[in-house]
């Protein structure tokens, strides 16, 4: 496995190495290996096309799912089935690895994550890591096919349409093209 298969978050303190493609597994799946710094971790979301299986390698990771909150250790895994809200921190005061397998895969997540983690890199999105770019967050919204849950959903109508726009100005191809390397 290459280094220009890893890449980094500065804000999420997180490492991501992708093991698998959709390309590779002819879209069966998505697999991916995350290395998180303490603290680390990405809020509550769902996907509705999508499952993502977490698995833990070394150290501990919490997963949340709907309203628990799971701490798995080595060996240990839980899935976040399609439409269930989750997310993933962690608070163990230690670097964690583990595991994400999306079924079936999804090329649209692949990409978010390298175009969210490049424009991290270069200094383009906000504290909450969040692209300053308003077109390019609601397009990477899209692309990764998330989901906010509860009353955040009313946001969803916004970046649907911003997502349009971005496209039709261009700014999808142009982030592809800067930051899609695989």
């Amino acid at each position: 496995m290459t280094n220009t298969r890893k890449i980094y978050n500065p804000i999420q303190k997180d490492y991501v190495t992708f093991l698998k493609t959709s390309e590779e597994t002819n879209g069966e799946y998505t697999l991916v290996e995350v290395e998180l710094s303490d603290g680390g971790g990405v809020g509550l979301h769902y996907h509705k096309t999508y499952s993502e299986k977490f698995e833990c390698i070394e150290g501990e990771v919490q997963v949340g799912l709907g309203k628990n909150i799971h701490t798995l250790k080595p060996g240990e895994s839980a899935t976040a089935e399609p439409n269930i809200n989750h997310l993933f921190r962690n608070r163990s005061g230690q670097t964690c690895k583990f595991r994400v397998e999306l079924r079936p895969a999804s090329r649209g997540f692949e990409q978010s994550l390298q175009i969210g983690y490049g424009l991290a890199s270069d200094g383009l999105c906000k504290s909450n890591g969040f692209p300053k770019d308003k077109l390019a967050l609601a397009w990477l919204f899209e692309i990764s096919e998330s989901n906010l849950p509860g009353w955040m959903s009313v946001f969803e109508f916004i970046l649907r349409k911003q997502s349009k726009k971005a496209k039709q100005k261009g700014v999808d191809k142009a982030l592809v093209e800067k930051y899609v390397r695989f």
